[in-house]
């Protein structure tokens, strides 16, 4: 290089030379090493629960008197006594999750059609912390809403001979107020997020305000609905003590939602709240209830995942 090149190199603009190499920052190495070991954890935490719960699970089929024939071939569950049978905990589980889906969907995506697309700040300002207090409201004290006001109301509309003092009506019912919160703010943000292009073309050619929040916004953040719905069921199968409380304490294979029947999350509650030797059949049940659900919700979550990216609409 000569020396009227050497020195045009060195010059950029008349000033000294420009060092644009990137250079260490030792703040953000502390930070990125910190997120990344915040990640590790969470996935080393999930992975631990998997292990523990495929480990016991796997000593509680390793009993000579369990087999997967026995486990989902019967309707009796007692595995103190050689009844193996879990069918009674999921028919109970889905019944409750059923009527809250029933109650929860509903109102949930009403309630967010509204505040996305009718209320103003007002009332906004209103409805909003409404539902973060029943958000807030611990379990437990749904749990004795349930058997204390929503039981007795039950059996005064329908009757006392017809409706137990412990059933999974009741309980279904005041879990979906309980999910009401959770799908009505997952709605309200997947039907935020439509573009307000399509809703001032539906305006345009006519529509009502109901019109174009049922036929175009609607559709348009149907993957965002429909990932929040199946959210608010997987919530819904693992609520604990709402069913505890309110929906009985006993296995028991029914259909009735007015009759008492115990959920997966009731049962483990429970009997692992009473004196369980360790290692024996039943403290090893919990574990293959438990494996149950974390595969019912694992189901629920890829079926979240396939349904966003089956319906998503991108939007330029």
């Amino acid at each position: 290089m000569s020396g009227g090149d050497s020195q045009a190199h060195s010059m950029v603009g008349g000033g000294p030379e420009l060092d644009l190499r990137r250079k260490p920052r030792f703040t953000e190495t502390i930070i990125r090493v910190f997120l990344f070991l915040c990640g590790a954890i969470s996935i080393l935490t999930t992975v631990g629960i998997v292990f523990v719960l495929g480990r016991e699970s796997l000593l509680f089929f390793a009993n000579e008197e369990v087999n997967l024939l026995k486990f989902f071939g019967e309707t009796e569950w007692q595995p103190a006594i050689g009844w193996f049978g879990i069918w009674p905990l999921i028919t109970a589980t889905f019944m409750v999750s059923v009527i809250a889906m029933l109650v929860a969907l509903p109102l949930g995506l009403f309630i967010a059609i509204y505040l996305s697309e009718y209320a103003g700040q007002r009332a906004r300002s209103i409805v909003k912390p409404i539902l973060e207090v029943l958000a807030g409201i611990p379990t437990v004290v749904y749990g004795y809403f349930a058997l204390t006001l929503m039981t007795p109301l039950l059996r005064t509309m329908l009757g006392r001979d017809l409706v137990e003092i412990y059933n999974t009506a009741s309980a279904g019912i005041v879990v979906g107020i309980l999910v009401i919160p959770l799908v009505s703010s997952m709605s309200e943000d997947a039907l935020s997020a439509v573009p307000g292009s399509l809703r001032q073309a539906s305006y345009g050619l006519g529509a009502t305000r109901l019109e174009t929040a049922l036929r175009i916004v609607l559709p348009a953040a149907l993957s965002g609905v429909a990932a929040a719905f199946i959210v608010a069921i997987s919530r819904a199968i693992g609520e604990t003590m709402i069913v505890a409380i309110a929906a009985g304490a006993g296995p028991n294979f029914t259909f009735s939602p007015f009759q008492a029947a115990e959920t997966m999350t009731g049962h483990i509650v429970r009997i692992s709240g009473g004196d369980l030797s360790y290692d024996s059949i039943d403290y090893n049940s919990i574990f293959a209830i438990g494996l149950m659900l974390f595969l019912m919700t694992l189901g629920l979550n890829f079926l979240s995942q396939w349904i966003v990216r089956r319906f998503r609409e991108e939007y330029e």
